[in-house]
């Protein structure tokens, strides 16, 4: 769904060059930080900056450079950063604007990389998205990011600990740790949908009541938004495996493969779950119209046993002067036996049919 301001921000850019920074977007941080982390295999430091020429000079030697910028809704602040590292203008077009399609692109010295995080913040009921864009160079890796917060932990952690292969490798190979971790991120969102798939299935077979009805369209949409950006995203991942930049090592081809792996598998569990919620809504509509033939046999059966009654009743009721059985003494609990008696036959019939 588009914003007020998404539509208005998108109708300011209508008309305008190409490579014009527009922020379309949802502001989310009062101004835009910068975090850099400098590591080689033998020492790590951690530094906050204020300015984007700031961070060049920190990037030298062998050691690899991970330049984290938060807030894009500053265009130019973001204009500073490209003219610092040489991004093309495009390029920054496309992070400040955070409706993109996952995609890759090869510009020669550059690679980049734009993808959709999603994670559920910890004590929140809800999942949280947002535009992740990766350019990575030579010695250095900038990631722009929408607000604070991400599933990068571990690999801070990791890049701190000097645990695993990230402290031995390049750029890139931290570039792909982000995807990947962006990409292992799904499963962990994906476990929680199908956890209240299984739990909205439940309640549809107990007690079907509008707001099941409500839950199972709000999943399926969630589903088709994932969905949505898996689907371009393993497009893009296949495309980086193929990709000949001399920025990617060889030695990355199995872990590319790895991750496209996973994208594909996330799909197969988007699909399935696809399949479970249209099973819920199929057994809603059933349990709902079951529970409407049980309302109308009984009301049909009440019906039924009164049509007799009533019709007795409106015979007595004519009040014709010489009406016979007008003057018994004994014609008013006659007739309310008569009317009783056929009440108890009509409900011993319906029951030995297995109506009742």
């Amino acid at each position: 769904m588009t914003s007020r301001s998404s539509k208005s921000a998108t109708s300011r850019k209508a008309g305008l060059p190409p490579g014009s920074l527009v922020f379309l977007g949802e502001r989310r941080v009062d101004k835009p930080t910068i975090g850099v982390i400098v590591y080689s295999h033998d020492k790590v430091r951690e530094l906050t900056v204020d300015t984007a020429a700031e961070c060049v000079p920190l990037i030298k030697g062998d050691a690899v450079t991970w330049i984290n910028i938060t807030g894009l809704h500053d265009t130019a602040f973001i204009q500073t950063v490209g003219e610092a590292f040489s991004i093309h203008p495009l390029l920054l077009e496309d992070i400040v604007s955070t409706g993109q399609r996952p995609k890759f692109q090869d510009h020669g010295p550059l690679l980049f990389f734009v993808l959709r995080m999603l994670y559920k913040p910890a004590g929140k009921a809800f999942v949280f998205s947002e535009q992740v864009s990766i350019v990575v160079g030579k010695n250095f890796v900038l990631t722009f990011q929408e607000t604070e917060g991400d599933v990068f932990d571990m690999i801070r952690n990791r890049i701190r600990s000097g645990g695993g292969r990230i402290r031995q490798s390049d750029a890139v190979y931290l570039a792909y740790a982000l995807i990947d971790a962006i990409v292992d991120n799904y499963f962990t969102v994906l476990e929680d949908i199908d956890e209240r798939i299984e739990s909205t299935q439940q309640a549809t077979l107990e007690k079907p009541v509008p707001a099941t009805l409500h839950r199972i369209h709000a999943l399926k949409h969630e589903l088709v938004a994932i969905r949505r950006q898996l689907w371009p995203l393993r497009e893009s991942i296949s495309m980086l495996q193929k990709c000949e930049n001399p920025l990617i090592p060889k030695m990355l081809g199995p872990y590319l493969h790895d991750v496209y792996e996973h994208t594909f598998q996330a799909l197969e569990m988007i699909d399935s779950m696809r399949e479970m919620i249209s099973t819920a809504m199929e057994s809603y509509m059933s349990s709902v119209s079951n529970r409407m033939n049980e309302v109308m046999k009984v009301l049909t059966i009440i019906s039924t046993v009164f049509i007799p009654l009533t019709f007795i009743a409106g015979v007595y009721g004519m009040n014709f002067e010489n009406m016979p059985e007008l003057r018994w003494p004994l014609g008013y609990a006659l007739t309310l036996g008569v009317m009783g008696s056929v009440a108890v036959v009509m409900v011993m019939f319906f029951r030995r049919k297995g109506w009742l």
